[in-house]
């Protein structure tokens, strides 16, 4: 079968000097493919052309996966540096209120948080210590046991270093006028040292996808290793 048609000069020159053209066209590949199919009629099985599509569409998967794979490692660095950064404005100031001052103010603002609530576990109260109060917007002095119950939320099993969720609210007792609007919270529970309760960091965002319990907790462990050294200097 022939066809009266005839290609332009110039255009054929250009094909037959620089086939990788037409190759790397996805769109005249197609069209190519299926005039061919076309011209060979519908009684006519092209393996070729089949074994084409099914390459075709383990490619797409494939740079799919590649851009996936790209995307979660931009994702990933752009998270050790976030955290890097929030560690060294951590570690800046030389007092204990500074120290704490700055948990609630640049170093939120670095994590992208909404809240940050230091607790300390003490068997005595220290509702009337004036600097407890003074710092209530950061550090809530709790009794025994509370960091456990509150990670776990009464449920049986080990307690984990940093725990991910999401909330239809925070705790008021927790996260105060800030509350209603949590969604999702970072627990970091600290060792404070031989002879000392456990302490606990808490992270609050309005993002219910900021943490989730899918999520990876390596940077986050990291930075509350960090953390739990900075506090066993100040209440050396």
């Amino acid at each position: 079968m022939t066809s009266s048609l005839k290609i332009d000069d110039d255009l054929r020159a250009t094909i037959i000097s620089r086939p990788g053209v037409i190759l790397d066209d996805k769109d005249v590949m197609h069209a190519l493919i299926a005039a061919n199919e076309k011209a060979m009629g519908s009684n006519i099985v092209d393996l070729r052309g089949i074994a084409m599509e099914r390459l075709e569409r383990r490619l797409d998967r494939l740079e799919d996966t590649h851009r996936s794979v790209i995307a979660a490692a931009y994702e990933n660095l752009a998270g050790t540096n976030q955290v890097h950064r929030a560690i060294l404005r951590m570690l800046d100031p030389l007092e204990f209120e500074g120290f704490l001052r700055g948990l609630s103010g640049e170093v939120a603002d670095i994590l992208r948080v909404d809240a940050v609530r230091l607790v300390l576990e003490s068997a005595e109260r220290g509702d009337d210590d004036p600097a407890i109060r003074k710092l209530g917007d950061v550090l809530m002095v709790a009794e025994p046991g509370y960091v456990s119950r509150y990670v776990t939320e009464g449920r049986m099993g080990g307690l984990r270093p940093v725990t991910l969720r999401q909330l239809a609210s925070g705790d008021p007792a927790l996260f105060g006028v800030k509350a209603g609007d949590i969604r999702s919270e970072a627990c970091l529970v600290l060792d404070l040292g031989p002879g000392r309760l456990p302490g606990m960091l808490s992270l609050g965002a309005e993002d219910p996808h900021l943490f989730t319990p899918q999520q990876g907790t390596d940077l986050l462990a990291f930075f509350a290793g960090v953390f739990e050294r900075a506090m066993r200097r100040w209440l050396a």
